[in-house]
């Protein structure tokens, strides 16, 4: 994840945290940056994490945010926490398309999961079923 994408998505989730009446600290922040940066497959581990670059935090701060991050769809717990999106997101430019003659095109959350949803159904993959998550692997192609 770049920067701009980490950067991004930070601001997403400190903007929903506001909204349910948060009061965004420091620490929460820092816990919030282990999430995006790494797959963590528990709080225990966040916690290790954060502990190393601030030993004043506790284990309930981790999981008190864990608990509203998961509240409020930024997180599933079941996707190793994982930063995730609902279908009834609005974030734009998620995803770029590039194709081989340089046409880009930018989906928001909405049309990435209808472009994949599509796929899926036209390849039977769904059958009445909802996506719950997509997870896209960085890899390295040439030409």
């Amino acid at each position: 994840m770049t920067d701009n994408e980490m950067n991004q998505k930070r601001r997403v989730i400190l903007e929903k945290l506001k909204e349910k009446g948060c009061r965004i600290t420091k620490q929460r922040i820092m816990i919030i940056d282990i999430i995006l940066e790494n797959e963590c497959s528990c709080c225990k581990e966040i916690y290790h994490k954060a502990s190393k670059l601030d030993a004043c935090i506790g284990i309930a701060t981790v999981y008190r945010l864990v608990n509203s991050l998961e509240e409020l769809g930024v997180i599933n717990r079941k996707n190793m926490y994982k930063v995730a999106y609902a279908r009834n997101c609005c974030m734009k430019d998620i995803c770029t398309i590039v194709l081989d003659d340089d046409t880009t095109f930018d989906l928001s959350a909405q049309k990435w999961n209808s472009v994949i949803k599509a796929g899926l159904t036209t390849y039977g993959y769904l059958k009445g079923q909802n996506i719950v998550s997509v997870i896209v692997k960085e890899i390295e192609c040439e030409g």
